[in-house]
């Protein structure tokens, strides 16, 4: 039984690190913290991440700034791992990430309803941070910053918490979303930041039924992305 829950922990994390959830380069989540967002003991996660270390996937650094950093993003042995995890899940995936665009798209149609002077500014401000920052790990946590920062000019608590919830389900890196492989990586960055500046554009010039819709579409990105994995691993997504 322990032995499943490590192989099913570590087929989560391979997923993760091939749809772009942790970048190469960047740190994993302590023990203590994986553990939580995986619903498994810390003695799991650390079977789990040794197992990805001896693959190649990961690395431990020790000393100041230390912990566990991805090393590469996909090897080509861990394809099988990405469509067993992802054929398995498959059909919670699509039905969740369906109700997450839905509640993006409530949550930017009331962020134009509602969003002050005030909050427009910030958002620009987060837009012009995600335009800045460089490609990868920085452009990925700039997008969850302005994600954010439009679902709190919704106003709205209990939605926000409700698709948080959704999120983990999906992504163990949420609000984080998923970012690709290396390879599309240019291309799709291009795409979000012309749709994030389609969608600011219409939160802060209060085009309720426009954002709502654009909210809908755009956050369908993160649907493709774990499509495509699931075609290099040799999987057809069903649906």
């Amino acid at each position: 039984m322990v032995e499943s829950r490590v192989d099913e922990v570590e087929d989560r994390l391979v997923t993760a690190v091939a749809v772009g959830e942790y970048l190469p380069a960047s740190r994993l989540p302590p023990e203590r913290e994986l553990a939580g967002l995986l619903g498994v003991g810390r003695v799991t996660v650390r079977a789990a991440l040794a197992r990805l270390v001896d693959r190649g996937l990961l690395e431990t650094r020790r000393g100041r700034g230390g912990g566990t950093f991805v090393r590469t993003q996909w090897p080509d042995s861990s394809s099988d791992a990405v469509g067993r995890t992802l054929l398995a899940r498959w059909d919670g995936i699509r039905e969740t990430t369906d109700a997450i665009a839905l509640l993006h798209g409530a949550l930017a149609t009331a962020a134009a309803e509602r969003i002050t002077p005030e909050q427009a500014t910030l958002v620009r401000a987060r837009l012009d941070d995600f335009r800045a920052a460089t490609s990868g790990h920085e452009k990925q946590q700039a997008d969850a910053v302005l994600h954010r920062t439009v679902i709190d000019a919704a106003g709205n608590d209990v939605l926000a918490d409700a698709l948080a919830g959704l999120e983990s389900q999906v992504s163990i890196a949420a609000p984080a979303h998923l970012w690709g492989t290396t390879e599309g990586m240019a291309e799709m960055e291009v795409r979000a930041l012309r749709e994030h500046e389609a969608l600011v554009e219409a939160v802060c010039a209060h085009r309720v039924a426009e954002a709502g819709e654009l909210a809908r579409r755009h956050v369908g990105i993160d649907l493709e992305l774990l499509e495509r994995a699931m075609l290099r691993a040799g999987q057809v997504p069903t649906g």
